[in-house]
């Protein structure tokens, strides 16, 4: 059984609209920025969290060092600094929600199905 004959504008087009509807169904769908902004807002509260501990840690063994307090001024400077970064990272949260809730609800954000195990 022969193929037909078929003129080669005729198979180039046959071969483009194999080629597009291929395309449709492969292409990845384009993320929104909300996904990197949703990132960005939870890497700031992070950086909170471990700044806050960090600037505690230093305080106390500053305070250590000037008043020869060994461990008592560190200790004092973790909780301290704990206290300041939950603080610190609860105004960001209700900052960051008292955003969204003027913005209305934000798109949704697809999964990526190549992260799947």
């Amino acid at each position: 059984m022969s193929l037909p004959k078929e003129s080669r504008e005729e198979a180039i087009k046959r071969l483009n609209d194999s080629a597009s509807a291929l395309e449709a169904r492969t292409a990845r769908p384009e993320h929104s920025a909300a996904g990197h902004a949703a990132a960005s807002q939870a890497w700031r509260i992070l950086a909170d969290l471990f700044g806050g501990v960090f600037v505690g840690v230093a305080a106390g063994f500053l305070v250590d060092r000037f008043f020869g307090t060994a461990p008592v001024g560190i200790i004092g400077g973790v909780l301290l600094g704990f206290a300041v970064s939950i603080w610190m990272a609860r105004l960001t949260a209700n900052r960051l929600m008292a955003q969204a809730k003027l913005e209305g609800e934000p798109p949704s954000v697809p999964f990526d199905e190549d992260e799947e195990d």
